[in-house]
């Protein structure tokens, strides 16, 4: 017997039911990828797993007291009392079993998402989405876990609770002890989200990042997943262009002797080496380049303000369908800095890996 829809519905929304004033629920990481998505920008499918599912669970299987007794044994300034903390609160995630009303709400809406895309059991990425109840300012990205290539019901459900405990990572316990935020009103919900099977991918800043000028988009590019991005194991193609006429005004074809690719079946991440005619040969054609350009610019005007998007090109699809945004959030770097003097400037892809290596991961 299945769960009626209202029960479904505290667990589950569909990206393109969320929206930003879901961010208590779903957490900003989903709520972008739902105003996205209701705005016609290409965004993998998926569907977002409550920040109630979270809460509940913690209540049912008696987490909060132990949590809390864990918690407040610790040193924030002491690395060591952080790290056994968080191991210690990862173990009682996996040690439990999920409620079976949540477990039944993941096994229904997995299985949709098969039906969407025509898989029987679609590998997926299972992306933590952290938010807070009534800390509008709170910014936690960054500081919690994305499992990718995830195929399987039973994985799925595991990796959630991976992902819950991420809310317990280290780094995250000290964030919230030096803002002075609660450990027990600060939730998460996690995302659930097609993988993309990634011929080329990258990032884009809707500004200059080295000089902060706002007519230029800034594009890194490589082929495969990001992960060779996110590594330094690869230079990327890097392209400025301009954001009215889509004339590039810079390009440099960066040294590309790897990529990274997606197991089809176990989703297991690969390193492959690239065949001499891909390493030094740009990842994107001009019109992949002018599309991702242009659709940066709409998701920038949309949400008013410079952005820092992530995208990814899929291998089994034909162009521009193929062309996905993975994230989009607003850019803070340059905003919170001043510019680098002309003796002291990034390259764009040190700029990029700068950014990229203080936690986050592409899809």
């Amino acid at each position: 017997m299945s769960m009626p829809l209202m029960e479904r519905n505290r667990y589950i929304r569909l990206f393109q039911d969320c929206t930003k004033e879901d961010i208590p629920s779903v957490g900003g990481k989903c709520a972008n990828l739902g105003e996205m998505t209701r705005r016609g920008i290409r965004v993998p499918p998926g569907f977002a797993l409550t920040a109630d599912a979270y809460r509940e669970t913690v209540e049912k299987r008696g987490l909060a007291g132990k949590i809390k007794v864990i918690l407040s044994d610790i040193d924030s300034n002491d690395m060591n009392s952080l790290e056994k903390a968080g191991l210690e609160i990862s173990t009682l995630f996996e040690s439990i079993d999920l409620p079976k009303a949540i477990e039944e709400a993941i096994d229904q809406y997995y299985s949709l998402l098969g039906e969407r895309t025509g898989l029987s059991e679609p590998l997926v990425a299972v992306r933590s989405s952290a938010t807070a109840e009534d800390l509008p300012d709170a910014s936690f990205a960054g500081q919690h876990d994305t499992f990718l290539g995830i195929r399987g019901i039973g994985n799925v459900s595991k990796h959630v609770k991976k992902c819950w405990a991420s809310l317990f990572e280290p780094r995250a316990i000290a964030y919230r002890e030096k803002k002075g935020f609660r450990h027990d009103k600060v939730y998460i919900s996690v995302g659930i989200q097609k993988m993309v099977n990634a011929r080329v991918s990258g990032v884009a800043f809707t500004l200059n990042p080295i000089t902060g000028d706002p007519s230029k988009i800034a594009i890194s590019a490589t082929w495969g997943l990001g992960e060779a991005l996110v590594s330094g194991e690869v230079t990327p193609d890097e392209c400025l262009v301009d954001k009215f006429t889509y004339e590039v005004v810079k390009e440099k074809i960066g040294g590309k002797d790897i990529q990274h690719v997606m197991h089809p079946n176990t989703g297991e991440v690969l390193k492959q080496e690239l065949c001499p005619e891909h390493k030094s040969a740009p990842s994107l054609t001009r019109d992949e380049l002018t599309e991702v350009a242009r659709i940066c610019g709409t998701i920038e005007e949309f949400y008013g303000m410079a952005m820092d998007i992530e995208w990814a090109i899929d291998h089994d699809m034909q162009f521009p369908d193929s062309l996905f945004m993975v994230q989009a959030r607003p850019e803070t770097v340059w905003s919170r800095k001043q510019a680098p003097s002309v003796e002291t400037q990034m390259s764009p892809s040190e700029f990029i890996l700068n950014v990229l290596n203080t936690g986050r991961r592409l899809t």
